[in-house]
This record gives structure tokens, C-alpha cells and sequence, in this order.
């Protein structure tokens, strides 16, 4: 099928492409602004799904908006009906539309040209209404609070608030995307008015958005990971943040803990899933020799040759195992077992560490008994 996707080179039409062209038997037709005006006509005798992404957000005169808007999406059709292409259309409004200003009445006037459109040549149309979209590849100051904010929060830049306590309805661009996919394959989600949209919509305030923002940017510092449970809107914008990082800051240096044995560095943490730990041992260096009560860790050696030994707390038996880097593989250390990690090795053993809480020097939940 070839896809017509005009708008191509906006925020949602970069995503939607970049999908599209991952599919097998879909040859995307993509129109921009800087496309030849004639390809537009080309397109439409071709193509077998319209996306009309294509829209004038910020203007510099108000005509504008009626012209980029409702214009457009008349010469799109007119141009389909010339070649009697009645494929399905799926075009961008927003919720806007139902607001009287000029913006918003250029959209209307668009959702109404398309629904005429439908009905006069059976074609089926899409209509979907977006809320504010926020994700990688969006423009910052232009029309995207979200993406603004990411910039300049990422670049060190101030930034500006006017009422914290606004709520915003946003939707994520892969859960656009996704909805879009369902579109083209004939199922879109569609409310009684006839409207399509997006089911996924996250509601946020303007205050709970940027100190969201700040404590990605203070995650560098602490290492607190954000929430990234399946949906969740901070694991959606804490991805939208790190698309927004400066090119030549991608990397950011831990604090190593060092002495002649090695050393110990931290690499994340999280509140209710502990934290993992990069722990560096020389040839013949043993560390542990203590044991828990509630604290349990898991250790993977990935460079190295080490020998890990437990002992249960009032027992005399002892229990080794002998793990290296070149098997991968997760020793469990239990709570009520004295252990301990020797390199075995005569380079450095290199062991992968998660506890199951983050390092509490007030209640550290350590107590030093030899294994042996």
C-alpha cells in the first residue's frame, strides 16, 4: 500500500514515518513543505491511505491559519476527487476546535470540509481531535509547553510558569503513533460524535510536569531512577527529557569509591526496587564477611574469576560457589548468611551488585562475621 503522510517532517508525521517505513508492503508517499506542489497531485493519484498531518500552528499573520489549515485540507481533497481516489483519510484537528479563535476555527472548518468530503464520495475519514503531544522530536518554543520545558531544563535554561495549578491533557506520540497504526488498518478508536482518538491521555498539572523535569535532570546527582511502570506518564516523559539532552552531555561521571582493594561505585537507585552497583576487587581481595537481616543482593561476576562463600548465621557449614565472567549467571545472597567474594582471578573481578534497598548509612543492616 503506498501511504500519503503530508506533514511529514512535523513532530507527528517524523514518528508516524519512521513507523511506516518499518512495515513490510507500506511505501510511504511523504509531502512537506519544502515537497514540489506538483508532487501533491502525483500523491494523490497514487496513494491507498491518507495521513493529513499537515497544519500552520504559529503564524504570522491570523489569515494564516484558515489558509495552512482549512486550505490545505480542501486542495488535498479536491485533488483526490480529481482522480476519483476515494481511499480512506485520517486528519489532524485538535481540541482546540471547539474553541472560537482563529486557530480553532480553521480547525473546525477543517473537520467539517472532511466530513462533507466523506459523505459525498464515501470516502472514510478520520477525524482525530489531539490534545497536547509530547514526545522525542517535538520542536521546543514553538507550540509545545512539554517540549520547551525538556530544553531548556536539559540545556541549564530558565524557564517560565505562569500557573503551576493549569492542568494539562497530553497524550504520548508512540501512543499516537499506535492509534494511527489502528487507523490505517481499519480500527480506530471513535466515540459516538464521530470523532477519533487516543486512548491513552495523561492529565498533569503544569507544577507536577516541571518537578518532574527537575528531578530527571537531579537523577545525574542522586541516581534515582524515575517510575517506569508499564503507561505510567513519568516513564513516558522521562523518555520525552532524554531526547532533549545536549549531544556532547549524553555521558556523566559516578563517584567512585577507591582503596587499595578496589573499588565501589553506585550506578542507580530506586525507591522501591533498590539500587545495582558496580564492585571492582584486585587478584586475591576479599570483601563481605558480614551478613543481613532484611537486605538481600544479587551478584552477577562479569569479568573475573571469583569464589563466593556463605555461611548461616550459628551453622558451621559452608557453602562455596565458583563463578566467573565467562558464564554468566545470578548468586543469590540470602538474608541470615555471612558471605564473602574472593578474586580467584589474577586480573580485576568485576561483579554486577543489586540490593534490594538503597544504601542507608543510619540503618545500614550489616553485620560483620567471618564466613570462616
Amino acid at each position: 500500500m503506498k501511504v500519503l503522510v503530508t506533514g511529514a517532517g512535523g513532530f507527528i508525521g517524523k514518528n508516524l514515518v519512521a513507523e511506516l517505513e518499518r512495515r513490510e508492503g507500506v511505501v510511504v508517499l511523504p509531502f512537506d513543505v519544502d515537497t514540489p506542489e506538483e508532487m501533491l497531485e502525483e500523491y494523490c493519484g497514487q496513494c491507498g491511505f491518507v495521513y493529513n498531518l499537515a497544519g500552520v500552528n504559529r503564524p504570522e499573520h491570523m489569515e494564516e491559519f484558515m489558509e495552512g489549515n482549512f486550505g490545505f485540507a480542501t486542495a488535498l481533497v479536491e485533488s483526490l476527487k480529481r482522480h476519483g481516489n476515494s481511499c480512506p483519510i485520517m486528519n489532524a484537528s485538535s481540541i482546540q476546535a471547539t474553541l472560537d479563535n482563529p486557530y480553532g476555527r480553521s480547525k473546525k472548518a477543517g473537520e467539517d470540509m472532511m466530513f462533507a468530503y466523506g459523505r459525498e464520495t464515501g470516502a472514510q475519514v478520520y477525524i482525530y481531535r489531539f490534545p497536547n503531544v509530547f514526545g522525542k522530536w517535538c520542536r521546543p518554543n514553538y507550540n509545545s509547553a512539554v517540549a520547551t520545558f525538556c530544553h531548556n531544563i536539559a540545556h541549564g535554561l530558565p524557564i517560565q510558569v505562569n500557573d503551576r495549578n493549569r492542568i494539562m491533557e497530553l497524550v504520548y506520540i508512540d501512543d499516537v503513533v499506535e492509534e494511527l497504526l489502528g487507523a490505517l488498518e481499519g480500527h480506530p478508536h471513535m466515540n459516538p460524535e464521530g470523532y477519533c482518538y487516543v486512548p491513552m491521555v495523561h492529565k498533569a498539572s503544569l507544577g507536577e510536569i516541571v518537578s518532574l523535569l527537575y528531578s530527571f535532570r537531579e537523577s545525574r546527582q542522586n541516581l534515582m531512577v524515575p517510575d517506569t511502570a508499564e503507561g505510567s506518564f513519568e516513564k513516558k516523559l522521562y523518555s520525552t527529557y532524554l531526547s532533549y539532552l545536549p549531544e556532547g552531555e549524553f555521558s556523566y561521571p559516578l563517584l567512585m569509591h577507591e582503596d587499595e582493594r578496589g573499588s565501589f561505585t553506585e550506578i542507580l537507585k530506586s525507591p522501591d526496587r533498590g539500587q545495582v552497583s558496580v564492585n571492582i576487587s584486585k587478584p586475591g581481595i576479599k570483601k563481605g564477611d558480614h551478613w543481613h537481616h532484611t537486605k538481600n543482593e544479587k551478584f552477577v561476576v562479569v569479568s573475573g574469576k571469583a569464589l563466593i562463600r556463605f555461611r548461616r548465621h550459628g551453622s558451621s557449614e559452608i557453602i562455596e560457589y565458583h563463578v566467573s565472567g565467562e558464564k554468566l549467571e545470578v548468586v543469590d545472597i540470602p538474608t541470615g548468611y555471612t558471605h564473602s567474594i574472593v578474586n580467584e582471578g589474577d586480573t580485576d573481578l568485576v561483579t554486577l551488585m543489586w540490593c534490594n534497598e538503597c544504601f542507608n548509612p543510619g540503618r545500614p543492616d550489616t553485620v560483620s562475621e567471618a564466613v570462616e
